[in-house]
């Protein structure tokens, strides 16, 4: 079984001191994707440079030619559906059909004050995104003219032509962990996105993280199984990786194998950033994306094909 190798690349440089360099570099590398968050700031870069996630896309589809673009992940804390679909038209186009949207609930934090509102109950929020992904796929869906009345969001007589250059639109990636998140996922997502459980804490060994995971997707299956369809691309997204997991091709190879066969497709690591939770050596981290992926089942970069 094959896994591909993506990355997520925070929007944290100026584009013109080193950030446009970064996304050229991995589509050099032959990363699958590169990602970026879409939040206003976060965590402990909050205090640091940060870049809004839409026009760094733009920028990225402009300087990259095969890799696949996306957000990892878009959430309702500061997104209206009208406003995202209209962009994600847009970045469809500039970069020739590459783009993936990678959705979710969104968090607790900064986010979701930062327009003024009260943070949301989790019921709220589990509301809110049933009705964003249901609207955003409808808007992007029917650009010719795409009405709807929601509790929390609505469009009236919104056009989105021409309409997205990956029909029927851009693909979802949906993340989610609990029941009604699986349940959109099997619904809307042509990928679904997991960064294990957020039960478990950063001291679980290898073993009981790999058995959460495989609970989610035995999950997600059943949430297929009732939807009558199925979600053929499984993410993982790694925060920081195991201890020892980027200290070598073999050693990572170990790691992506073992995901491999709970039926991950993809696995996403983030991009070296020095004197942060993602430093690590930046020579050994192009290594792998090199290396790897062959070791993984994926075809080597020579073989690929411009989108």
């Amino acid at each position: 079984m094959s896994i591909r190798l993506s990355t997520v690349i925070l929007a944290h440089q100026r584009w013109h001191e080193g950030g446009a360099d970064v996304w050229r570099r991995a589509d050099e590398l032959g990363f699958h994707a590169a990602y970026t968050y879409d939040h206003l700031s976060w965590r402990s870069f909050r205090d640091r440079a940060w870049l809004g996630a839409v026009p760094t896309l733009a920028a990225a589809a402009a300087v990259t030619a095969r890799i696949r673009l996306g957000t990892l992940v878009t959430s309702p804390n500061f997104r209206h559906p009208v406003l995202l679909a209209k962009d994600l038209v847009a970045l469809d186009d500039l970069s020739a059909g590459r783009i993936t949207l990678g959705i979710g609930s969104g968090g607790t934090g900064f986010d979701a004050t930062a327009l003024g509102q009260q943070p949301w109950s989790p019921r709220e929020r589990a509301d809110r995104f049933e009705e964003f992904v249901e609207l955003l796929d409808h808007l992007l869906s029917h650009p010719e003219d795409a009405s709807r009345d929601g509790r929390f969001y609505s469009a009236h007589e919104i056009r989105n032509l021409p309409g997205c250059v990956q029909q029927p639109r851009v693909p979802f990636a949906v993340a989610a962990v609990g029941p009604r998140a699986m349940r959109l996922a099997a619904r809307f997502g042509q990928a679904w996105v997991t960064f294990g459980d957020p039960a478990l804490s950063d001291t679980a060994t290898p073993k009981q993280s790999r058995e959460a995971l495989r609970r989610q997707v035995e999950r997600l299956d059943e949430a297929c199984a009732a939807e009558g369809r199925r979600v053929e691309e499984r993410i993982l997204l790694l925060g920081t990786p195991p201890e020892g997991a980027l200290d070598s091709v073999a050693a990572f190879v170990d790691f992506a194998g073992a995901h491999a066969e709970l039926g991950f497709t993809e696995v996403v690591l983030h991009w070296p950033v020095p004197d942060s939770i993602f430093e690590a050596d930046l020579t050994t981290f192009e290594t792998i994306a090199t290396e790897a992926p062959a070791q993984l089942g994926q075809p080597t970069r020579s073989s690929h094909t411009h989108s």
